[in-house]
Formats: C-alpha cells, structure tokens, sequence
C-alpha cells in the first residue's frame, strides 16, 4: 500500500511543493488568473476529455447495478451539506457567546484578518465569504485527481465502474452544480440583491457542465489523431496547473491560526462523511465488498482543488480551502487503512 500511496501522490507532491517554492516570485495577480483560467478552460476542457471516454453502456452487466453508484453520489452530497451545516450552525455561533468586554472594547481597534479563525465581532461569528468555504471544504471532494489515481490499487477491476461513475456524477453535479450554487449564494449573501434566480443563472453559465453535456454527445463522434492526443496530453497539464495553485495558496498562509481553519471541513470530509456513507450503504443498500469499499473510498476523498478554484472565481475564503486540502489529504493516508479494514 505504501508504495501504491507513494505514486498516486507523486504529482500532487511535487507540483504542489514547485508552488510553494515558486510563490514569492510570482506577481500576485497570477494564481487568481490561473484559478479563474481552470474554471473557464481547464477544467472544462477536462471534463470534455472525460465525458468522451465514457461509454456508461459499458458498465452495465447482468452481474451488478453499477448505476446505484450515481444514486450514492448524490445522497452522499446531500449527507455533507446536512453536516456541514449543522456544524456550521453550532460553530460560528460559539466565539461570541465567549467574547468578553475587554475583548470586544480591543477589537475596536483591530481591523479584521482573513488569518483569524472568525473576525472579531461579537455580531458575527464567521464572514459569510469563511461560510461558503468551510461547505465547498466540507462537502467536494477531489474524485477525479486523488480518487481514480488510488482507487484501481485498492478495489478489484469489476468494482472500479462504481469508482468511476461516483467521480463523474460527483464532478459534474457537485463542483460544477452544487458547489456554484453555494460558492455564489455566499458570495452574494451580502447584497440585498441576492435571490435564487441568481445561482440557477450561475448554474446554468458554468462552463464545465456544458463541455461535459458536449463531450457527451460527441463521445461517438471521431476525431483526428492529433486533437485526441492533444485532449489526453491537457489532462495532465491541467492536473499539474491545479496541483500548483494549491501550493501557491498555501505558502500564502499566515501561520497556525490560517492552518487551523481547515481542521474541522477537513475532519467531516476525510472522516466522518465516510463512515456514515459505509454504514448507509450496508445496512440501507446491502453493499459489501469491494462495492461498497469503493462508494467510502470516493466520499472520503480530500477536499476538492475545485473548491479552491470556485474559492478564485466567486471571491471567497481561499485560506480555508487551501488548509482543509492540505489537512484533509493527510486524514486521507490515516483513514485508508481504517476504511479498508471496516468495508473491505
């Protein structure tokens, strides 16, 4: 497993550590032009990539319901937002109930950081821009790059059509549908003019969905030699460019208190999103296996590089998101083993 470990988190290491490297010599306008290039190019060209590469047809046998997997999926995002808002309901609420005088009459004089665990304020506990973040954190997951990296090396092959339609269905419907509707709501919760009609709009504009929906209906379609090669070889480009945002993100980061930000959506996401999914998917759906090993591996994925991605394009909490990837990446190396030994 180790050594298994070890390739599947080479690419993630060693770009993300070139952006931590590299940070202090970029200008500072660059990484929010790369996240805002990934959303509009990147991962849409991505997500293209893959829809014509999938043909659902071939995974369906008279020997399992692979489609079931998309159904987990969805309850699966459901479950993390449930979570994460029920924590997040108790959690912004706890520093000002602990605020005292003193502290409060000091704050006056204090402007607010984006390094602080919440501002201080004994009105608002978290800003709604940390709100967004902590749910995109807590609830996306990185299916695609981490999970179909690891996922082949744990679960046999009859399993992986599970793995990968839970990667689809989670890219497609979470980052890019559920993950724009949060990123917007809280990026807009401010303004008087926030309504719902907003997030369909945001929804219905996300470029990813429409290349995916395009990929889709051309995944028949051939084309030249050189433009397939060319989509192939833009998917490991777009992986390092990603890899590379995080790790410039993160040599930003002002210390512990940024660091600590991340402790609690990476916990729900690497740990207790996927034990519930394991005791849902044995006791309420019969799976066992390497069936149900591959649904607790998929919802137990690091925080999603999408999440920090939306975080650029929509102007919320990058420290956070940053941190919980980082955190949540290391749960993951912990959890692995327990997950393997529960629900294998």
């Amino acid at each position: 497993m180790t050594e298994t470990l070890f390739h599947a988190y080479m690419p993630l290491i060693l770009w993300t550590s070139l952006g931590l490297f590299i940070c202090r010599l970029l200008p500072n306008w660059l990484p929010r032009l790369l996240g805002r290039g990934l959303y509009w190019i990147g991962v849409p060209l991505e997500l293209f990539t893959l829809a014509r590469q999938t043909q659902v047809s071939e995974f369906n046998n008279g020997n399992s319901l692979p489609l079931l997997a998309p159904i987990v999926t969805l309850g699966t995002l459901v479950l993390g937002l449930f979570v994460a808002f029920l924590i997040l309901s108790v959690w912004k609420n706890l520093p000002s109930q602990k605020l005292n005088t003193e502290t409060i009459r000091r704050s006056e004089f204090l402007s607010p950081s984006p390094c602080l665990p919440f501002p201080v304020s004994s009105s608002q506990a978290l800003s709604p821009q940390t709100q967004g973040s902590f749910i995109l954190a807590a609830v996306l997951g990185n299916t695609g790059f981490v999970g179909l990296a690891i996922a082949p090396f744990l679960i046999n092959s009859d399993a992986m059509s599970w793995a990968v339609l839970y990667s689809i269905t989670h890219n497609v419907t979470g980052p890019y549908g559920l993950g724009v509707v949060v990123a917007s709501y809280f990026s807009h919760s401010q303004k008087a003019s926030n309504r719902w009609w907003m997030q369909l709009r945001e929804v219905l504009t996300v470029p990813s969905v429409w290349a995916f929906v395009f990929g889709c209906l051309t995944s028949g379609v051939p084309l030249p030699k050189v433009i397939e090669s060319g989509l192939q070889d833009s998917v490991s480009i777009i992986i390092a460019l990603a890899f590379l945002l995080t790790g410039i993100r993160l040599a930003q980061l002002q210390g512990w208190k940024s660091i600590k930000l991340g402790f609690v959506p990476a916990i729900i996401k690497a740990c207790i999103i996927p034990l519930l999914v394991g005791i849902a998917t044995t006791f309420l759906l019969g799976l066992s296996g390497d069936r149900r090993l591959a649904m607790v591996l998929m919802s137990g994925m690091p925080s999603a590089f999408a999440g920090l991605i939306l975080a650029e394009e929509y102007n919320l909490d990058r420290d956070l998101i940053a941190s919980s990837i980082i955190l949540s990446t290391l749960l993951l190396l912990l959890m692995l083993p327990v997950w393997i030994l529960l629900f294998s």
